[in-house]
């Protein structure tokens, strides 16, 4: 990408273990406030620039999720241990409560009895395994971006990955309305025919956007869409005395709440087309 003509900028996710092997070196970065709630920190290394974020509403939503997933599967573990199943009922439940938990099961230490060894509390002791308590709640709300645009400005990386996450959600919103999800490329063609509908999406998505804001403060396209597709537009056919057919365009009639957001939005409702006949699949205007 570096020796692309013209050149070509990449912003990609990192994952947390990389964030770990590098959590020396950020030590002695500063923060950057970018916004009330989130910070951000940057380390340029190896013609590369790593951006690290400190989100608190995401570091308290994450911190939610773990706390949950952790009481829900130690109440079924020591729901386990009173039932004492067998050793091999005992395997799969695990599994089952392992896919379940997600990362919250790396956080408690499970032995497993030795074969033809009874299932008691005292052969399945369940503990916190503190270490890896402590390196969660450590990583929580913190995620890492890796790019090679290469500059003194955490703040314009941050927003670049903002807007990466936005043309991401506008292209899911897309594939979702269309229902073509998923959508699975295999070769280059389709890679850049699938960046292309995606950036169509979130043109149209921002556009939508910036038109709403000063509009309809609060109301999202995906919401505006919602409340507009419950009008509809239908053909009415007639048969005549005659053998002909006549032909109604006719759009549903928006509920009153609609006229107010068409209202505020500055649009106009077309006006209804005239009817046609049709005669031996020939179409005429009345």
């Amino acid at each position: 990408m570096r020796a692309a003509d013209p050149p070509v900028h990449d912003l990609v996710g990192t994952p947390k273990g990389r964030l770990t092997q590098r959590e020396h070196a950020f030590l002695d970065q500063p923060w950057h406030v970018v916004r009330a709630p989130v910070t951000v920190e940057l380390l340029q290394q190896d013609h590369e620039a790593y951006v690290r974020a400190l989100s608190a509403g995401r570091r308290d939503k994450e911190q939610a999720m773990r706390q949950r997933r952790l009481k829900r599967l130690c109440k079924r573990l020591q729901a386990l241990q009173q039932q004492a199943p067998s050793r091999d009922q005992l395997l799969p439940t695990l599994g089952a409560a392992k896919k379940e938990a997600g990362r919250a099961y790396g956080l408690v230490k499970i032995p497993v009895p030795e074969k033809d060894q009874p299932v008691t509390p005292d052969t399945v002791a369940l503990t916190l395994h503190r270490k890896q308590r402590r390196l969660a709640r450590r990583r929580e709300g913190r995620y890492l971006r890796r790019t090679n645009l290469v500059n003194d400005n955490p703040a314009q990386r941050w927003a670049n990955d903002i807007q990466l996450t936005e043309v991401e959600q506008a292209l899911k919103d897309l594939k979702g309305d269309l229902k073509i999800r998923p959508i699975f490329p295999q070769s280059d063609r389709r890679i850049a025919a699938h960046l292309f509908v995606a950036f169509l999406a979130y043109c149209l998505q921002v556009t939508s956007k910036a038109r709403l804001r000063p509009l309809a403060p609060g109301l999202t396209p995906r919401s505006a869409l919602e409340k507009f597709a419950v009008i509809q537009m239908v053909d009415v056919h007639r048969p005549t005395t005659d053998g002909r057919t006549l032909v109604l365009r006719r759009y549903t009639e928006p509920e009153p709440e609609l006229h107010l957001l068409l209202d505020q939005l500055h649009l106009r409702r077309p006006e209804q087309p005239p009817p046609r006949i049709s005669s031996n699949r020939q179409a005429h205007i009345a």
